[in-house]
């Protein structure tokens, strides 16, 4: 079946009939028109009465969906700012790490032999190897950076293409260093290598999503992090002997965020949080905020994780 374009007096009659309230039809036909109406139909789930029933619970408003769609999008915001700042952080590190033991001339540093000798991972070395390649060529004469290097040394330091690769690039070459290099990086971090290496493709595609503006306070991912302490010092509940929240939901990767920012960085992060919480929680009248706050998979005590003291060791449970 077909969808069939809406004006915009035809997707107010839609909501209207689904139960939202609308007391500005003018403005909402500027946010509709502004904002997309299939954007904005994207946040109705957690207004619904059920996923069948499908119709709003009475009283809700569309100044209330818009609201949410907004929170989304500071939310988004935020933390995409901070994954940039531990994308970079990555990089960088990585970037010294390799350079200072490999050399600093691609034809040295990207040497099959600075990497996993590992049989199952022969593929994939040649294969990430290949792609910085073609960093590598297809950015030298398009960014100020690689193309300075190329004209006047005739090559590029590790150290600047990293800023060339996509984080996801990255976190594969994280996975095929030799253990001994992987755990140098990951000691930085006061991190296990297989925390961190679980960690970085998490990352990763969580800074894609909100490059490319999805909806993200309810986002959910295919990978699990493991346990940590903080899942116990905040005693978040469980079920079936899991916990409930910060496993692979936003808490999850805000407690990533915990361990690889740093501690002021963390904390202006979660301040701008929780100032984007209360002013959602302001303005939500059908709902409260612990409905989206599940959603998030976030505990309501969600803030308290500002306050302690990052660790270093993985929790390993009771």
């Amino acid at each position: 079946m077909n969808k069939e374009f809406k004006n915009l007096e035809e997707q107010i009659a839609i909501l209207e009939f689904k139960g939202m309230t609308i007391e500005d039809k003018e403005y909402a036909k500027e946010v509709l028109l502004r904002e997309n109406y299939f954007f904005l139909n994207g946040y109705r789930h957690v207004f619904l009465k059920s996923e069948t029933d499908k119709k709003f619970l009475p009283g809700t408003t569309f100044n209330e969906l818009y609201s949410l769609f907004l929170f989304d999008r500071e939310f988004r915001n935020i933390i995409f700012k901070n994954l940039l700042l531990v994308e970079n952080n990555a990089k960088s590190i990585i970037s010294y790490q390799l350079s200072k033991k490999y050399g600093y001339k691609e034809n040295e540093y990207l040497k099959p032999k600075n990497f996993t000798e590992r049989r199952d991972k022969q593929r994939q070395v040649l294969d990430i190897i290949k792609k910085m390649k073609r960093q590598v060529r297809v950015n030298a004469p398009q960014h100020t950076a690689t193309k300075h290097y190329v004209d006047h040394y005739g090559y590029i330091p590790l150290w600047i293409l990293v800023k060339v690769l996509s984080f996801g690039i990255v976190g594969e070459l994280f996975q095929i260093l030799k253990k001994e290099d992987q755990q140098g990086i990951a000691d930085i971090y006061n991190l296990s290598v297989d925390t961190l290496t679980v960690y970085l493709p998490i990352l990763s595609n969580y800074r894609n999503l909100c490059a490319h503006e999805d909806i993200v306070f309810e986002n959910r991912t295919q990978k699990y992090i493991d346990d940590t302490i903080y899942h116990s010092m905040l005693g978040i509940p469980k079920m079936d002997g899991e916990y409930i929240y910060g496993k692979n939901d936003n808490f999850a990767l805000v407690i990533m965020l915990k361990q690889m920012l740093t501690d002021v960085e963390f904390k202006n992060m979660m301040n701008e949080i929780k100032h984007a919480i209360d002013n959602l929680e302001y303005n939500l009248n059908t709902i409260g905020i612990d409905k989206v706050l599940d959603r998030m998979g976030f505990p309501e005590n969600y803030y308290q994780l500002t306050n302690i003291t990052k660790k270093v060791q993985v929790w390993e449970g009771n």
